[in-house]
């Protein structure tokens, strides 16, 4: 895997030696944000042979190396998801190839269902802890020594310095900013009442099919680590309805430009 991924890196310099300060996975809701950015490069996951690649519509499948108010950052413009059939080694290749291109920051985005009884479609939550208990661990197998220790801490997974770059970013932008825990889940199904009940039991405020995974490969690599969910619909069992991913882009949509605004406020903190 090492090996594989030196490879990336090095398919990528014959293209660019752009080194990011950053790296952005652009979720549900921030699709878009690439086309708001200085970008400098751009790479698609295919001229990466072998590279894994989104089947989810709207993730656009390509790197984009740019600038937000003076950053160099590289977004992520469709991730994949452990639902669509990859390894987790897979899909977290691309959270261990931003960080091996020069990113030490990661900020991560996606769309999640609420848990929290307080929450609200469309509120967007900074996320404080995680539950990845019930997908397998990225760093299940041999141990990627050149990345990281094998046991790795992950008693504080989402940096509290860059929590409170979040909170200024959302005071500035006077976007309202829930905080909570996300738990991933397999997906691709949505998860029963039962289930959201036995997550609040355990914690949760919100739940989703990425993530969790991603930022426990980039912990084990020593990168620093923020992320925002954007609560796009109450949970199984909450509400009195079915759930449908229509739901899910329309709350996205709607939220876009607080969600891009607090982005580009929070990567400016960072100069």
């Amino acid at each position: 895997m090492y090996r594989r991924l030196k490879r990336y890196v090095d398919t990528i310099r014959e293209t660019t030696d752009f080194v990011p300060r950053a790296a952005i996975v652009l979720g549900s809701g921030l699709g878009g944000y690439g086309e708001r950015i200085q970008v400098e490069e751009e790479i698609p996951y295919s001229r990466l042979e072998g590279f894994p690649v989104s089947t989810v519509a709207g993730h656009q499948g390509r790197f984009l190396f740019g600038r937000v108010k003076g950053v160099p950052v590289v977004l992520m413009q469709g991730r994949v998801h452990y639902y669509e059939g990859y390894d987790m080694q897979e899909v977290v290749l691309p959270i261990r190839l931003m960080g091996m291109l020069g990113a030490r920051t990661l900020l991560l985005t996606n769309a999640a269902g609420g848990i929290n009884l307080d929450f609200e479609p469309g509120d967007l939550m900074m996320i404080t802890d995680q539950i990845s208990s019930f997908v397998p661990s990225p760093l299940r197998g041999t141990n990627i020594e050149e990345l990281g220790t094998r046991f790795p801490d992950m008693s504080q997974v989402y940096d509290r310095a860059l929590m409170e770059k979040l909170r200024e970013a959302a005071r500035r932008e006077r976007v309202s900013l829930r905080e909570g825990v996300y738990a991933q889940l397999s997906g691709p199904n949505y998860e029963t009442p039962a289930e959201i009940r036995m997550l609040r039991a355990l914690g949760a405020d919100a739940v989703g099919m990425s993530t969790a995974c991603e930022a426990t490969a980039a912990r084990h690599m020593g990168m620093e680590i923020c992320g925002v969910s954007c609560i796009t619909n109450m949970a199984a069992g909450i509400l009195d309805r079915l759930l449908d991913h229509q739901e899910v882009q329309e709350t996205a949509d709607r939220v876009k430009d607080q969600f891009e605004r607090l982005v580009t406020s929070f990567i400016g903190s960072l100069a």
